[in-house]
């Protein structure tokens, strides 16, 4: 399986586990939700919802909404399939949810975990965090090392991209330090005794320990798309 192909599954699993979609409402899901799959097609997806079904994590069942049936009657096609996660998928996912090893930390890996942090356990999310950190303070120490070893021989404009991409690095550190820092704050909070305590830890875990001032910067390869048109055509039963 080649690493996008499993951040696909794994993105799927995730987005099923919500709620059953058939694969137009999965695509476009995939598409708002999270940006590193705009570009992908619908062959690429459907060859990998057919993998999780002969895996039995999903199972696949026709659509029944009146639309779904009145659209197919005037299409002349059958009705939509909808994909639902089996208690074996849901298994296999949570499984997922608790890795964090070096491949959670690459740029699309972590952008499709950190889309699924509200459902991932606090001390995974900050092994994630803290990785990704770290492998991004590598990279930069990196760049910093090349662009004093090239500065003379660069012109102007490929000087300026290097140092954009230096700054685009620091602005994620210094998210990435906000995100740690109120993992840390929630979990110290959730540990000392206050009034209502139990209900101040179900909040904090909910929430995922955000910042208040979310939003400002995404990590790379999470910014949202817009869905296409829909064809009605690419989601029915071949």
């Amino acid at each position: 399986m080649s690493r996008r192909s499993g951040i696909l599954e794994f993105a799927v699993l995730g987005l099923l586990r919500e709620a059953p979609m058939h694969g137009y409402e999965l695509r476009k899901r995939l598409n708002t939700s999270l940006g590193i799959f705009r570009a992908f097609s619908y062959g690429t997806l459907y060859p990998c919802l057919k993998t999780l079904v002969a895996n039995g994590w999903l199972i696949e069942e026709p659509g029944s909404a009146p639309e779904d049936a009145l659209a197919a009657s005037l299409a002349g096609k059958r009705a939509k399939i909808v994909y639902r996660l089996t208690a074996e998928g849901k298994e296999h996912f949570e499984e997922l949810l608790s890795h964090t090893g070096p491949d959670t930390w690459e740029d699309e890996h972590f952008a499709a975990r950190f889309a699924f942090f509200g459902q991932t356990e606090r001390e995974v999310r900050m092994r994630v965090l803290e990785g990704r950190r770290s492998r991004l303070e590598e990279r930069l120490e990196k760049m910093r090392a090349s662009l004093a070893r090239t500065r003379e021989r660069l012109d102007d404009y490929t000087l300026e991209l290097q140092r954009h991409g230096m700054e685009s690095v620091e602005r994620e550190v210094r998210w990435l330090n906000e995100l740690i820092e109120s993992e840390r704050a929630g979990r110290d909070q959730r540990r000392s005794p206050s009034a209502g305590g139990d209900a101040q830890q179900d909040h904090t875990s909910a929430e995922g320990g955000l910042p208040r001032h979310r939003g400002e910067v995404a990590p790379e390869g999470s910014a949202s798309g817009h869905p296409d048109a829909p064809d009605p055509s690419d989601d029915t039963t071949k």
